[in-house]
């Protein structure tokens, strides 16, 4: 049996692929997370409809094109990063969340005590 490594969510409930929770802080809203999402390298937005934010990441050497997908319910930023091809990204939609969630806490947009 083959397991994708290449996807890592809020909403995955297996240890290799789930993110721990992003608590919003009050009055945070779509249009400061964009902003964060889009400051992270090769970063491009791909769709925004409501509450919900679609980011492509272009690798700088091979080109392939990662998806972060965000969506705002209630107190909470629901997370999906996912490679679009292949089933070993060797961690790098893991750390390009870990970095997201960084630069969330500095502005504060989400509560730190989050990890």
């Amino acid at each position: 049996m083959v397991i994708a490594l290449d996807c890592v969510s809020t909403q995955d409930s297996r240890e290799e692929f789930k993110l721990a929770p992003f608590t919003l802080t009050p009055n945070t809203n779509i249009n400061q997370i964009e902003q964060v999402a889009l400051s992270l390298p090769n970063a491009e937005l791909a769709a925004k409809e409501g509450n919900y934010l679609r980011v492509e990441y272009t690798s700088s050497v091979f080109r392939y094109v990662d998806d972060m997908e965000l969506k705002i319910e209630g107190n909470q930023l629901l997370v999906r990063s996912e490679a679009r091809i292949g089933y070993y990204d060797f961690k790098v939609n893991r750390e390009r969340v870990d970095e997201f969630r960084r630069k969330l806490i500095e502005s504060g947009l989400i509560k730190a005590a989050d990890k």
